[in-house]
């Protein structure tokens, strides 16, 4: 018999165990057991062809319809392309060598095929597919054993692994695990009608029909978000019994002047939120709290205030922003709007005035050396940086709160590593803040450990924003159109933005200032993504030749970046090419056009945030979203959402609509561990929200878990090795 943690070779075979660890990161017998069937493929009900995404690694039920061969023109040997169908739409099938069992492939034959999602000729098409007759007892599978339920799991897989491998693995072991010991109480299963682990193992691997899946995977869902609210819960509860540098307002001080020479009223939300932060900045243990807001929604305004508040105090803020390019802006902007306010020690400064010191790791040596001092010393009360800030050689003064900016872009260590920085072994107050609106499930699931605000309300003076998808590929009229629009822009007194994905054809990852959420296509398209190296050049020589064209990437050094943006911020530059290092925090009113180069390689929320860059001045903005991508795909149907609508908090409902449940939490396609597989954050609030308030009762009475040594377990196997890096990733 075999235990959850016992290796795979013994009971499956070298090259499948080999296979299975390389490709889909299973090497346990707990491994393949949690690694849940995707969905089930019914007799009769073939596999929905449209949205299929093109990159993605697919197994897809379907019908034979027609069968063609014909001899190829640049290579021997016969080209075999099938037509398969869902009943309504096509998918081409394309061998350029005969492969054994293929002659079984006939008209009206059904079949699972399996591979990657690719286009010719602008329709889809599976390129060499594995395949597997539902009567081949050749493939792998006993038609009279496997087939005689209606039922057909289908796994996560990959280009190496297929659905049915998988399948023919679970089916060698199952019969040898002796199970394993309930992880839930036995109270609470009973209390919720659930089946006992191991039972609900077996059902979600060999159900006899849709009654037992459902009772599976209720089960397995709920393992999944109790453990996930057990670990949000002990972080919680232990930020919150940590003191935390007392930081009372002060009637006369630096923050009421602030508020004094206010040219502009603060909107009603930007009031609420900041007097409960100002409330439990007060407070003798540590604030954590996330602030998510539209693009614009004034979310910097509410931490200045904040920070303010804490500097009045006689402590420090520190911020840190995902980019040098927004670090150095958040700099500058808070030294403008605060004047004199900021220029202690400096003639003209203000009697309460305090310092704005920037620190990012490619300052020059005399600078980062004096920023490093004004860090230590107390001199600079509000600090702004980036990854630097977090450096063990960096020295605080009394650092009483910590600002993370955009936090979507960083990872949970990163902010625990700013929680140790207060003096006496406290841990300041946080705030995060993002401009993605995340919605409620994903609220209580990802920042769960956090109290959460919001700002909606917009204040005055934001323009509208239209948003258009030209696709590239299928009206290339429509792009020439797109750079017209341009011109008319910038003859129009305006400037414009051009976003790319990548920085140059020579590099060897991604713009580390900002990797593009989507997965990356790049072997189904047939190129790399577009460039700044590439796009810059050919725009200046061809469709915006004359203009004044200006490049910004992560990669170009700190005075470089600083002086581009300045150049383009006061209108001596008409267009800037640029990688995602504009998402966040760019403010330049004049420009109000923005095309976003395969927009198909960013996410939903990234494109909303990049949008976010025009439109901020009195004139209308524009966005326009170029795309080879097909209508009909998944992928296109993003893009269309995102041009449908500029509420940030609609958006993010529909990218939970569109988005794959892995997608969701970082995991792979291809099948890859990521410790959620069965909850949907779309469909499961209820479970989620129940097992929160179990989570919270448990670790109330039970801090360390200790009389619960199988919940205990059920959370370690969460946060074990990679697996909570979703926490703070959405």
């Amino acid at each position: 018999m075999a235990g959850l943690d016992d290796k795979l070779e013994p009971l499956v075979g070298a090259k499948s165990a080999r296979l299975l660890e390389s490709s889909l990161n299973v090497s346990t017998v707990g491994d393949l057991l949690r690694h849940y069937p995707r969905r089930y493929a019914q007799r009769g009900e073939l596999t929905k062809i449209a949205g299929l995404e093109i990159g993605e690694h697919v197994t897809v039920l379907a019908e034979v319809r027609e069968v063609k061969q014909r001899d190829m023109v640049r290579r021997r040997g016969k080209l075999t392309e099938l037509q398969i169908t869902d009943g309504e739409r096509t998918l081409s099938c394309v061998f350029f060598k005969f492969v054994k069992g293929l002659t079984q492939l006939t008209v009206g034959k059904q079949a699972l095929f399996a591979g990657k999602v690719g286009y010719y000729q602008n329709r889809l098409q599976l390129a060499h597919p594995e395949f597997m007759l539902l009567e081949d007892d050749e493939a792998g599978a006993n038609s009279a054993e496997d087939f005689a339920n209606a039922l057909i799991p289908v796994y996560p897989a990959s280009k190496d692994v297929q659905s049915w491998s998988v399948w023919n693995c679970v089916k060698q072991v199952l019969p040898v695990w002796d199970g394993a010991t309930d992880p839930l109480p036995e109270e609470l299963r009973t209390r919720l009608g659930l089946p006992e682990f191991s039972q609900a193992l077996h059902e979600i691997h060999q159900p006899a029909d849709w009654a037992q899946v459902e009772h599976a995977r209720e089960r397995l869902k709920w393992d999944e978000a109790l453990a996930v609210q057990l670990v949000l819960a002990s972080r919680k509860q232990n930020t919150q019994t940590a003191p935390a540098p007392n930081c009372p307002a002060k009637p006369d001080g630096l923050l009421h002047a602030f508020d004094q020479r206010l040219p502009f009223e603060l909107t009603e939300g930007q009031r609420e939120v900041g007097e409960t932060i100002a409330t439990e900045l007060a407070g003798s243990h540590p604030m954590n709290r996330l602030l998510q807001g539209e693009v614009g929604s004034g979310k910097t305004m509410v931490a200045l205030r904040a920070m303010l508040q804490v500097v009045d105090s006689g402590r420090q803020a520190a911020m840190l922003a995902p980019t040098e390019v927004l670090a150095a802006q958040h700099a500058r902007s808070l030294a403008e709007l605060l004047g004199d306010l900021a220029m202690a020690g400096e003639l003209g400064g203000a009697e309460q005035a305090t310092r704005v010191a920037l620190l990012t790791g490619s300052l020059s040596a005399a600078k980062r050396k004096q920023a490093m001092l004004d860090v230590a010393s107390g001199a600079a009360g509000i600090v702004v940086g980036t990854h630097a800030l977090i450096q063990d050689k960096v020295s605080f003064a009394d650092l009483g709160m910590a600002v993370v900016d955009e936090q979507h872009r960083f990872g949970v260590e990163q902010r625990d590593a700013l929680r140790t920085r207060a003096a006496d072994g406290g841990s300041p107050h946080v705030l995060v803040m993002t401009a993605t609106p995340i919605p409620r499930t994903v609220a209580m699931t990802v920042y769960g450990d956090l109290e959460t605000s919001a700002l909606r309300q917009l204040p005055a003076g934001r323009s509208p924003i239209s948003t258009s998808v030209v696709p590239a590929s299928e009206k290339p009229a429509w792009l020439d159109r797109a750079w017209q629009r341009v011109r008319e822009e910038v003859d129009a007194g305006h400037q414009a933005y051009v976003v790319c994905p990548r920085i140059g054809v020579d590099e060897d990852a991604a713009d580390a200032e900002g990797v593009p959420e989507a997965i990356d296509q790049e072997e189904s398209k047939g190129r790399p993504p577009l460039a700044v190296a590439e796009v810059g050049p050919m725009l200046a020589e061809g469709p915006l030749a004359g203009l004044r064209i200006g490049v910004l990437h992560g990669r170009l050094p700190t005075e470089e970046k600083d002086a581009v943006m300045r150049a383009f911020a006061a209108g001596d530059l008409d267009v800037l090419v640029a990688t995602t290092v504009v998402e966040v925090g760019v403010n330049v009113p004049n420009a109000t056009a923005m095309v976003i180069m395969d927009a198909d390689r960013f996410g939903v929320s990234q494109l909303h945030q990049l949008r976010g860059r025009v439109g901020r001045g009195n004139a209308p903005g524009l966005c326009l979203l170029v795309t080879e991508t097909l209508d009909g795909t998944s992928t296109r149907e993003r893009l269309d959402a995102v041009a449908s609508t500029v509420d940030g908090f609609e958006l993010a409902q529909l990218d939970l609509e569109l988005r794959r449940e892995g997608d969701i939490l970082g995991a792979s396609q291809s099948g890859r561990r990521s410790g959620l597989k069965m909850l949907s954050l779309l469909r499961d609030e209820d479970v989620i929200h129940r097992a929160r308030t179990e989570a919270q009762r448990i670790v109330r009475d039970d801090p360390g878990l200790a009389a619960h040594p199988g919940l205990a377990g059920l959370a370690a196997h969460l946060a074990d090795d990679e697996r909570a890096d979703f926490l703070e990733k959405v």
